[in-house]
Order: C-alpha cells, then structure tokens, then sequence
C-alpha cells in the first residue's frame, strides 16, 4: 500500500508542473484503495522534507576548495571511486557476491568522466534542453553533473548501440529528499534524435502518439517509509506498453544513509538486467521487446525539484559493446582482454562490480584444470610513465589474488606482469581511448 500511494502522490504532483513517467490510468486505477493512506502518507511527508540543521551541502560548487583533477593523477581510471568512496591501495574490499552476474560490455563506445569541462559549465558533448552544473562531490576525484528540474539531457556522441550492450554511472543524491520529489531517468529509444523530439522525452506517457521504442528505468532514494527508495520501469513501443512495473529498493535510500550508488544496466536483445550496486533489481526477458528494434541514443532526465537541498548528481558514465564468450577467447584462440576488470582511481584496490567478469574467468579456469595462464595489467597514458608501469604490476598480483581467495584457483597456476602504458589498444587522446587502454589481458601458458 506504502508503494501505491507514494506513486499516486508523484502523480498529483506532476500535475502541478513536474514530470511524470507513471502512466495516468494505471494511477488512477490504484487511487481509490490508497484514500485511506493519503493523510498518512502527508504526515510522513512533512516529516521529510525538513532539512536537518548544520548539514552542508554535499556539494562544492566552484570557487571551492580545488580537487586534484584526473588530469593530474598517474592513471585517471576514471571508471572511477563511487560517490564518497574512500581511496584506499589493496585488492582487500573486493569480495564476491554470488547474485551479482553483470559483466561489464568489452569494448568500450562511450565514456564520460567531464575531465575536458570545467566546473561550474555544462558538458560540451552533450545536449540538453535545460541547463546543468559540473561540480565535486566531497573529496571524489571525478566531476559530476547537476541539472536543473524537468531537464532532459543526453550524450550526443554515443549514437547506434548494438543489441547486447551495457551502461554504468555513478549516482547521488543529496542527504535529504523530499518523499514526492521526482525520480532521476534514464532511457534508451529507437528515436535517432532526441534533440528534436524533446517533448517526447520531457514527460512521459506520450503513449497513444508514441511509435517509437522507449525504455525507461527511474530511481528514487525516499520511499513511503523506512529505509527504502523506489524504482520504476516502463516500456513502450508501436503505440503499445510493453512493460510498466514499479517496486521498493534498499540500496539507493537516503534515509538510512545510503544516498550513492553504482547503477549497472545489460540490454541483451529483449531483455533488461539492472543493479545497484551489486544487487539486481530488475531482471526483465520482454523490457525491449523481441529485440529485434535498434536502440538509437540514451538519454537521462532530472524529475526532481532541481534545488540546492534535494538535488541528482551523475558521473562517470561507460557505454560499451556486450561481452564476449570468455571461454572461446581464453580456451580456444590464447587470449582474453578485458575492460571490465575495474579498480579505484590510482589504486589496485578492484571495484566490486567486477564480480561478474571474475567470476566468469573463475569458471573458464575450474572447467579447464590444466590451463596456466599470465595476468597482464594495462593503463593509460595519464601520468608518469614509471608510475603507471608499478600500478599496472600491483594491478595484475591483484586480480591474481582475488581469483585465488575468492574462487579459489591456484596462484601456482598464475603469473602476472605489467605494461603499463607501454602497449596502448587505442588513441590515448579520447576518453574512450583511454578506457579501453585500461584494461587486462589473460594469456593460455
């Protein structure tokens, strides 16, 4: 009952000017039986809307404190520390966890960090039909980006994804947030330009007029009550709904303090696999149809009330092409090179969502008992050369180390060395360049 009046409250407010993704007839539906909870659910509203007195922004605008840029760092790995994550060296935070299957895309076709903008402007590469701040989270390294109210925004330079691809960004909200403030979006369409059709993207439930195929997935850290957030799924393609589902999540909830996440999204033809964190929430076989239908340009969208107390934050966004079958490439031709394998910025501490990639190299190695095989660490061009040729080093023992402890493969059937920057895949000079130079190599001994 806590979900369905919290999304008929959304509803009345879009009504007053803020955006909605929630279809209008499906709410109405639930209006009745959720009457006896609305003086409930007003109650709890007041309650969270309060600002707590001494919390700061958690934000620093320009003109504050100045943050050692990537520029500056020996290796930008932006792929990057979460939101107020602590840099630390060691591979000791990873730690499997058996529900997390997402294995990052190989090849990477999109990669933002904003390392080329200044704080304070709106990203030269992308498009909005609003306006946004760059700014710094805390003590995090990397930029991200702040957008005003009812603004959808997009990166122009990612066009024509495949039909296995997946997504990554880092996510934050401010620490308080109102219970019926809007979500933040994210949606993928067969539109091949957003910037002329904004209106279709602006507020959803264009149903009747919409041809085109339309996938939404929206988050929100206040629920109805306790420590939960929300998130809502809808789809839409050849004037028909496909699928509109909403549910409660723990992961990303400012009420019990958890208001930065890591976001994970795997299209595979029709079917739509998200996490937060490594927690899959949404596990969809039909989200995009029969697959069949190309998937022309991602957009993000900021249902929020857009002010300084409860405002989105998005960073270090990684498109890239789906993985490939491990096992035919480590097995069968000698090598297997992966991107997905991600650590802390100047660090060899790996980031937990590189489970699902361990895990599946894990597997290769178990079923094949014999198979000895090299670790190789790779990094961009950032930096010092000698620097990035010690963290390449540190990087590979790491990944020996974590399929050892963790899955349980001999170290005596692993050896490792590092490149450095010394054997680029890519243009050093693009941020997508330098993604796929960060990378990992498994070589059959």
């Amino acid at each position: 009952m806590k979900i369905l009046a919290f999304l008929i409250a959304w509803l009345l407010v879009a009504e007053t000017g803020h955006s909605q993704i929630i279809d209008p007839k499906r709410a109405a539906r639930r209006a009745a039986e959720n009457r006896a909870n609305q003086k409930i659910d007003q109650g709890i509203d007041k309650g969270l809307d309060k600002v707590e007195e001494g919390i700061g922004s958690i934000f620093k605008k320009k003109g504050s404190k100045p943050t050692k840029s990537n520029e500056e760092s020996s290796d930008s790995d932006a792929a990057a520390d979460r939101p107020n994550q602590k840099q630390e060296s060691g591979p000791s935070g990873f730690s499997a966890t058996g529900k997390f299957d997402f294995i990052p895309g190989e090849r990477v076709i999109g990669f933002e960090d904003f390392s080329q903008d200044g704080l304070g402007d709106f990203p030269a590469k992308w498009n909005t039909n609003g306006s946004g701040t760059l700014s710094k989270l805390n003590d995090n390294p990397n930029k991200f980006l702040m957008t005003n109210s009812e603004t959808v925004f997009y990166p122009e330079f990612i066009k024509g994804l495949p039909d296995n691809f997946t997504v990554e960004f880092d996510l934050a909200s401010t620490p308080e947030f109102s219970y019926y403030s809007g979500y933040f979006v994210i949606g993928f369409t067969s539109e091949p330009n957003i910037g002329k059709s904004w209106g279709s993207f602006k507020k959803y439930g264009n149903r009747r007029n919409n041809t085109k195929l339309t996938v939404e997935l929206a988050l929100h850290p206040t629920g109805a009550g306790g420590d939960q957030g929300m998130s809502v799924v809808n789809a839409v393609g050849g004037d028909q709904e496909i699928v509109s589902n909403d549910l409660e999540q723990k992961v990303f909830a400012t009420k019990g303090g958890k208001n930065n996440v890591h976001v994970s999204i795997w299209r595979q033809k029709g079917r739509l696999r998200v996490y937060l964190n490594e927690s899959k929430i949404w596990d969809i076989p039909r989200a995009f149809g029969d697959g069949s239908e190309k998937i022309n340009a991602i957009y993000f969208r900021n249902d929020g009330p857009g002010n300084d107390a409860q405002q989105f934050f998005v960073g270090n966004v990684r498109v890239a092409v789906g993985a490939p079958d491990t096992r035919s490439k480590l097995i069968t031709e000698g090598k297997f090179v992966t991107t997905g394998i991600l650590f802390d910025v100047n660090s060899d501490k790996i980031k937990g969502e590189s489970y699902g990639v361990l895990k599946d190299i894990a597997n290769v190695l178990s079923e094949n008992a014999t198979v000895r095989v090299k670790i190789i660490g790779h990094t961009d061009s950032d930096g010092d050369e000698a620097a990035n040729l010690s963290l390449s080093k540190k990087r590979a023992e790491a990944v020996k180390k974590a399929l050892s402890s963790e899955f349980g493969i001999a170290e005596s059937r692993m050896s490792t060395e590092g490149k450095g920057e010394t054997q680029p895949a890519a243009d050093n000079t693009t941020p997508e360049g330098k993604a796929n130079n960060r990378r990992v190599e498994f070589i059959k001994q």
